[in-house]
């Protein structure tokens, strides 16, 4: 399938691998940091990582020379590709790079917040919203845990297994990959209940059962993405956020959907709750949502977010760099770009173009399946091994790829919206070599 043409200046430029990756200076610097990081934040070896100098649309270059194609946006975040947001950034700077967030803030502030409201629950419900300001997504979602004491009194949790919202400790009260929460499970309360997050119609009749036996009395919030990121690339069947809408009003609990992953176009609608045209109290942004700057979000309901106190001087959820207004900036002018007519056209037509490709895969001994939604698509395979091997294959390859899944067995593949046919089908090829 032809996609449309690029709309951004980027040029489509395949992989050009130069040296052995990791190249020299990649295993120079891999030793550096091995020196003066926490041992536990990056993976170094002898054939990983490779180290980022530049990017620029789909495309990255390492210290090396070396250029790959990013099959994963950086997490997700360069949604419009790499550098779409940088004059924004340029401008902003020249003037202001800080401000005291919730003292004195930036006017950048005001308009991002209005854009976000006109966005979400304006759109959804005709109704304003309101924002919670965060530098990364998890502080979205502690923010949105907090809304929800506020406003209901209850600290009760009810989230899904295999589900990911983050690592800081109120995050990981919502945590379904249990290897992330269990080291630290002696610091945290007891308040969560999670559920398995049905698959299949015939999961979904069993997720039904298990969800109304709940006690939802002292349930403040049910956390829950619209597809689970993280967790495999997992898409429920439809009915499942309508069930949770139900559930949520009927004991008087808060539908938080964490769509840090899936928020702005990444699942082939400006939000994945969109497919099921079911609205949340509150929703978590992040990633994409600036093109590479850390700032995230929860907007909520007018009603909702107007429980907490208004300030009197002292916030009780804040920090340093809220609002800050690079960031600001840079949400503002991604949403532009995002709300552009061409923009759902060019997701529609890359996601086509990358599941008809994948679908080629599924004849290959070591697939189980493939699936998920938009330009967020997975291809599971026999074992955590199989899908690391690949992806370090493709490393190889220059290629950039994630393991997946609780089991690291799920390649994941979330490009830019702007990869073209040519590197959908570069990128895939090698895969499939990968995987034989």
């Amino acid at each position: 399938m032809a996609l449309p043409r690029r709309r951004a200046i980027f040029a489509v430029m395949l992989p050009e691998i130069l040296t052995n990756v990791p190249g020299e200076k990649s295993l120079e610097w891999g030793s550096r940091l091995g020196q003066v990081e926490c041992r536990n934040t990056t993976y170094l070896g002898d054939d990983w990582p490779v180290f980022w100098e530049k990017a620029e649309g789909v495309n990255v270059w390492d210290v090396d020379g070396n250029r790959y194609l990013d099959m994963t946006s950086g997490f997700g975040v360069a949604g419009l590709g790499y550098g779409f947001t940088g004059d924004a950034l340029r401008e902003q700077s020249a003037s202001l790079m800080h401000a005291m967030g919730d003292v004195h803030p930036a006017r950048v502030k005001v308009e991002l917040c209005e854009a976000l409201s006109k966005m979400t629950f304006e759109k959804w419900e005709g109704k304003k919203g309101k924002c919670l300001f965060g530098n990364s997504g998890f502080e979205a979602v502690e923010a949105a845990l907090k809304t929800a004491v506020i406003a209901t009194g209850r600290s009760g949790i009810l989230s899904f297994e295999g589900g990911y919202h983050g690592l800081g400790y109120g995050a990981l009260l919502g945590q379904g990959i249990a290897w992330f929460r269990e080291p630290f499970e002696g610091q945290m309360a007891k308040v969560t209940q999670r559920l398995d997050y049905p698959r299949t119609l015939a999961d979904l009749g069993v997720f039904r059962d298990e969800l109304w036996k709940i006690d939802g009395s002292g349930i403040g919030a049910v956390l829950v993405e619209p597809i689970q990121g993280r967790g495999g690339i997992v898409v429920p069947p439809e009915g499942f956020l309508d069930e949770l809408r139900k559930w949520c009003d009927s004991v008087g609990a808060l539908l938080v959907f964490d769509e840090i992953y899936t928020g702005f176009w990444r699942t082939g609608k400006m939000f994945g709750c969109e497919w099921e045209g079911v609205v949340p109290d509150l929703i978590c942004l992040g990633k994409a949502l600036s093109g590479g700057f850390p700032i995230s979000v929860c907007v909520g309901r007018a009603e909702v977010m107007d429980r907490w106190p208004a300030s009197e001087g002292e916030a009780l959820h804040t920090s340093t760099f809220l609002g800050n207004p690079m960031g600001c900036a840079m949400a503002l002018e991604a949403i532009r770009r995002y709300r552009e007519p061409g923009t759902e056209a060019m997701v529609v037509a890359a996601s086509e173009c990358l599941g008809e490709a994948l679908s080629a895969l599924a004849d290959l001994g070591c697939v189980r399946g493939i699936r998920g939604r938009g330009l967020m698509l997975g291809v599971e395979t026999d074992s955590g091994d199989r899908a690391l091997d690949a992806v370090k294959g493709l490393l190889r390859d220059g290629i950039i790829a994630l393991p997946d899944g609780p089991a690291g067995d799920v390649v994941a593949l979330t490009p830019p919206y702007s990869v073209s046919a040519g590197e959908i089908a570069f990128a895939v090829n090698h895969l499939s070599e990968r995987l034989e």
